[in-house]
């Protein structure tokens, strides 16, 4: 009797429905699950993009494991998001941290940072390429030679043209999360922290960023793992070039399917690239810890 009211009580449960998250289960089956075991099975066949698909076992995974054009574009994609993460992190967060105060210059200024926000990454891509123009461009304008370098054609100077272009554009957006942040810390601790005599740089390091544990952990997974995407707007600005020197990882699976018509190899890259954007999804939550739904708010 027991037993029978005991799962009774559990079924009368209020709470939210399972089967509400079935459409939402239900696109990700259908657009993400099927594509993904699509694109591993043509890994493994031989096929144009056009003619018939014929299963060719390994032979595109050797090719792609022996291509020395990979090897390079998995380091041009480790540099980029190396580079791009130790740039757009402490300035993330220091804006983030700056704009979450409630003085109206600082809210004046948020609006400015979040402008790049609104333009697509081709917009921004041509807009710097234009910019960067050794004979067109800003430097050329206003006649001062060391901005009319060849900034894209230079193998040397290119990367850093890329990572800084791509900090340009994404930092409002980790900015945003971190503000939104640091408006989450109580104000207690910040007034507790000013009786016992700290100041802002010991509040700074003592509250702020362990209670942004958690936002730390969430920007620098979408950072990483973000930099595996950012196909548009290298294609737009460099190309790839000069040479291989921003072929990165996904333009490299792009130029493969689509210019080289090799379907097989390009499916295998995209495989190594999805796998290599979870492994680093999961490495970063497991620095975040085991409950990954705790509250920031330890010290609360």
């Amino acid at each position: 009797m027991s037993t029978t009211s005991g799962s009774s009580r559990r079924a009368l449960q209020p709470g939210p429905s399972g089967w509400l998250a079935a459409p939402a289960l239900a696109f990700f089956l259908l657009f993400a699950i099927i594509p993904l075991i699509g694109v591993l099975f043509l890994s493994f066949t031989s096929w144009d993009g056009l003619g018939e698909i014929k299963l060719d076992g390994l032979s595109s995974w050797t090719t792609v494991l022996t291509d020395p054009v990979t090897g390079n574009a998995l380091l041009v994609t480790a540099k980029i998001m190396f580079f791009s993460f130790i740039v757009q992190a402490p300035i993330s967060l220091l804006l983030g941290v700056f704009t979450a105060g409630g003085q109206k210059y600082r809210a004046a200024l948020a609006v400015l940072y979040f402008v790049p926000l609104l333009l697509s990454s081709a917009a921004v891509a041509i807009a710097y390429k234009a910019l960067l123009d050794p004979n067109f461009g800003l430097g050329a304008g206003l006649g001062i030679p060391a901005l009319s370098q060849d900034w894209l054609g230079n193998s040397d100077l290119v990367l850093f043209v890329v990572v800084f272009v791509i900090a340009w554009q994404f930092v409002p957006f980790h900015t945003l999360i971190y503000q939104g942040g640091v408006r989450q810390i109580p104000t207690s601790l910040y007034e507790a922290a000013q009786i016992d005599g700290a100041g802002r740089v010991q509040q700074f390091f003592n509250i702020t960023l362990p209670q942004l544990k958690y936002t730390i952990i969430t920007s620098s997974t979408l950072m990483v793992v973000g930099s595996l995407a950012y196909f548009d707007l290298v294609f737009v600005l460099t190309g790839g070039g000069p040479g291989y020197a921003t072929r990165l990882l996904p333009l490299h699976m792009y130029l493969t399917g689509f210019k080289a018509n090799d379907m097989g190899a390009a499916s295998a890259l995209g495989v190594i690239l999805i796998v290599i954007g979870l492994a680093l999804a999961l490495l970063l939550q497991r620095l975040g810890g085991k409950n990954r739904n705790a509250s920031q708010l330890e010290g609360a």
